[in-house]
């Protein structure tokens, strides 16, 4: 009589290292693409932020302009006190409530975040503030909108209008404020509240502006507000880069009418 023999195979319920390797595989393409997400998700974030913070610089003009007879705010006064400047006082520390914004703003004491673009975090430029204190990373176009009150630049553009609001005329085209970064060539950058154009007006004629200030920090795009208030991101392909590994530049080519827009008639 045949017997029949019976072959019982038995499977261990261990994970074998190819199962790990492969799971382990998996998990790290999952954080891949989650770190991924969440690194856009900050950079939104961020510049979510930038484009609130100069809007609200641009509602406390058009509310400053309300109050004195619709013109624009000074960029700044250098004399015998502290320089005081459209965000407040170069002193250290800063003294933000000085400024000429910022009854039209909200802010009180220290609360400087208005003034400071996410992207470009303090540490991140050599500031311009006494004793190493940040100001603000955006710039006024206060070479345009009121030459006098343009410390720096007044010897030389000073009998040029200081501007009404209802006086320019292309309002959506025209820069109020801006990212802003000055990079003078020495390996670092600084920190700065003027919007510098990329022609400056000496001795009766248009020369290049080596040092403009506009900076494309916002993966290549600068995030703008107008005249007229709305805030817009511009991309660097629109614009040329004198300083292209800080991003930094202007809008525009040959006069830039973004910045002086009647620039033919100085």
């Amino acid at each position: 009589m045949a017997t029949t023999v019976m072959h019982t195979r038995i499977r261990s319920d261990g994970i074998t290292l190819v199962e790990v390797l492969v799971v382990i595989a998996i998990v790290s393409i999952l954080a891949g693409l989650l770190m991924g997400s969440l690194r856009k998700a900050r950079i939104m974030a961020r510049d979510v932020q930038c484009r609130s913070n100069l809007r609200q610089l641009g509602i406390a003009v058009q509310l400053y302009a309300n109050n004195y007879d619709d013109h624009f705010p000074p960029l700044g006064y250098v004399g015998s006190g502290p320089p005081t400047y459209w965000w407040g006082t170069n002193e250290a520390p800063p003294d933000y409530d000085k400024g000429f914004l910022a009854p039209y703003l909200g802010t009180a004491g220290d609360d400087s975040d208005v003034y400071q673009c996410p992207e470009q975090p303090f540490g991140t430029y050599t500031p311009e503030g006494l004793g190493g204190a940040p100001t603000t990373t955006y710039g006024y176009n206060g070479y345009f909108l009121c030459p006098p009150a343009t410390p720096g630049w007044n010897s030389s553009i000073g009998l040029q209008p200081w501007l009404r609001l209802h006086e320019v005329d292309g309002q959506s085209s025209v820069f109020m404020f801006a990212d802003a970064l000055l990079d003078w060539g020495k390996g670092g950058v600084t920190n700065t509240s003027f919007l510098d154009p990329p022609f400056l007006y000496t001795r009766g004629r248009w020369r290049p502006n080596a040092n403009p200030t506009t900076c494309f920090r916002h993966s290549g795009r600068a995030n703008v507000c107008f005249v007229d208030g709305h805030v817009e991101s511009i991309d660097s392909g629109r614009g040329t880069l004198t300083s292209p590994k800080f991003m930094i530049g202007y809008v525009g080519q040959g006069a830039a009418p973004h910045y002086v827009p009647n620039h033919d008639e100085w």
